[in-house]
């Protein structure tokens, strides 16, 4: 008896053992994360990757055409590829995720379609091209079918979206960012390369209506009960915001002028929501007010403005934005900076519309860089407060959405794999943008260079790095310290002060080596007399002049820092 005692308890401190080490290293496993190798799959690599099968060749046109049967919740069609070789090349990579299927893909040479071989490596087809002619346009037939992959739950967990309204009628669409608009219809799936413009060609039932992208060109009743919609954009698109919706649709419009003249603002919704949208969606032309303010012309006057209800949430869809906030303000009825200032406006509305200008006007080339897109979007809702209700306001709104931020891996993804870095991208990113902006101290040039990137980067893809070059640039002075702190790490920095014989001495802690962010603090809780100090990393002593004692240091919470009183 006492020898199986003795076993047993043993055993019992051995489990207790094992699992305090097993606490320990999954600790400093999370803690490490950014030091830690990340394995990537070969599939990771050919769906992230600019490699020698797509650099060769410019994407100028996709033409989709698409018969969407609802009852067996498949797809059937033609994706014409207009192309132009800008390098020597004949082996082209066209992406189509299963279950989808490329059943034949035709070469157009003048008059003359033919055949071309390809072969599949997952979710890629490489076909070989026969005629390649530098800089000359050539076009591609890939035909397909299937039933694609099904969102589990958008717009997060992507795909095809079939669904009912409340009357019971088909609803559907798709939400693939991040994934891809490959779910749906063959393409170079790749950021970097935009297509020059874009139509749809999409056969629904005919007791239905289809909303899509840019302007409706045409309504084609055909003799199956079905018809054919036709949407267009004539601006470069990001492939996964080029979307149709399907249900049954309303709509009505305003004119609203802007900055490039009349601009179109249209509004699509379920019937019986019709008088709920017609008072909630008086938030769209707020929105093109404050941002155009901010960032500058609306860029898509020629394709106009859609705010579309659709069977999810929502996303930015270029002229097409998707609404699913259920007609509230807040985010589906709620504050994310629990400050009061995100029940004042639609968050859905103000939101996606910001990713016009930043995400569909300035695009990133890798998906890692996400950042960009929503940084700067969800700081275009403290713009869009600051703009109604004072910069005060605008403040505490961003201020507020730190509580959101986990600091679990850096802002910025690996590259090359289709992998978007941490979700605090939006707050993290925001605050960040936040930060640069006290530290450039003149909101005149804060604008000016918000509107810049929309000129410099617009209708076009660009990277973090041009972007920070860009802000450095232009506002006279090198942020890099601050991008590589906030977007390529997971620390926040700690201002640590002590006081010996009235002396403050400060330096910053838990963070790179060479960060020397400059901040405003003061001496009392009021902030009612504010100085500038510049701490490094090394102890110093910053030149303040007061009579008073000083027994403590308050940070201007417009900063994103931490503070540390040491003894």
């Amino acid at each position: 008896m006492i020898s199986q005692y003795l076993n047993l308890k043993l055993r019992i401190i051995n489990r207790i053992l094992f699992l305090f080490i097993v606490l320990i290293i999954t600790q400093s496993t999370i803690a490490q994360l950014m030091t830690q190798q990340k394995y990537y799959t070969h599939a990771d690599s050919i769906r992230g990757t600019y490699g020698k099968s797509r650099s060769w060749w410019d994407v100028l046109h996709y033409n989709i055409e698409a018969n969407f049967n609802i009852a067996e919740k498949s797809i059937t069609g033609c994706c014409t590829i207009q192309y132009k070789p800008i390098a020597t090349g004949n082996l082209m990579q066209i992406d189509l995720q299963e279950p989808m299927k490329i059943d034949s893909i035709k070469e157009e040479i003048g008059q003359v379609s033919s055949p071309v071989l390809f072969t599949k490596d997952g979710n890629a087809y490489f076909v070989s091209i026969k005629n390649s002619t530098l800089q000359k346009i050539s076009t591609l037939k890939v035909y397909y079918h299937g039933k694609p992959r099904e969102a589990i739950r958008p717009p997060w967990d992507g795909g095809v979206i079939w669904k009912k309204d409340s009357q019971d009628n088909p609803w559907v669409s798709i939400a693939c960012q991040g994934l891809g608009a490959s779910v749906w219809y063959p393409c170079k799936d790749h950021q970097a390369d935009e297509p020059d413009s874009a139509s749809m060609q999409i056969t629904i039932p005919d007791t239905l209506v289809c909303v899509g992208n840019g302007r409706l060109r045409n309504v084609r009743n055909n003799q199956n009960h079905t018809a054919t919609y036709t949407w267009a954009v004539t601006a470069p698109i990001n492939n996964y915001t080029i979307i149709p919706y399907i249900g049954k649709y309303v709509h009505f419009k305003e004119t609203y002028n802007g900055m490039s003249g009349a601009l179109d603002m249209d509004y699509w919704v379920l019937k019986q929501h019709l008088a709920e949208a017609k008072k909630q969606f008086t938030d769209a032309p707020r929105m093109m007010k404050a941002f155009e303010y901010w960032f500058g012309p609306y860029p898509f006057y020629k394709d106009g403005y859609k705010l579309v209800e659709a069977p999810h949430l929502g996303m930015e869809h270029q002229s097409a934005t998707a609404y699913g906030n259920y007609f509230l303000n807040g985010y589906l009825g709620r504050d994310l900076s629990g400050t009061g200032w995100g029940l004042k406006w639609d968050y859905i509305i103000i939101h996606e519309s910001g990713h016009e200008w930043f995400a569909n006007n300035v695009s990133t080339k890798d998906i890692a860089d996400m950042w960009v897109h929503e940084g700067f979007t969800c700081y275009s809702e403290s713009l869009f407060t600051e703009y109604y209700y004072g910069k005060k306001a605008g403040s505490e709104y961003v201020i507020g959405l730190r509580e959101n931020i986990s600091n679990d891996v850096p802002v910025i993804g690996h590259y090359d794999v289709n992998e978007e870095g941490s979700g605090d991208m939006y707050y993290k990113g925001a605050n960040m943008i936040h930060m640069i902006r006290q530290l450039i101290d003149d909101d005149s040039l804060f604008r000016k260079i918000l509107i810049g990137l929309n000129r410099e980067f617009g209708r076009k893809t660009t990277t973090t790095k041009e972007v920070e070059a860009y802000i450095n640039k232009e506002a006279g002075q090198s942020f890099n310290y601050i991008f590589d702190q906030y977007l390529r790490t997971t620390n926040i920095p700690t201002l640590e002060y002590k006081i010996k014989n009235d002396k403050l001495m400060v330096r910053y802690t838990n963070c790179i080596n060479n960060f020397t962010m400059p901040i405003k603090i003061s001496l009392n809780k009021n902030n009612s007399i504010e100085m500038w100090i510049k701490p490094s990393t090394q102890w110093s002593s910053p030149d303040i002049k007061t009579n008073k004692q000083i027994k403590e240091i308050f940070v201007n919470n417009n900063f994103y820092i931490f503070t540390k009183k040491s003894a």
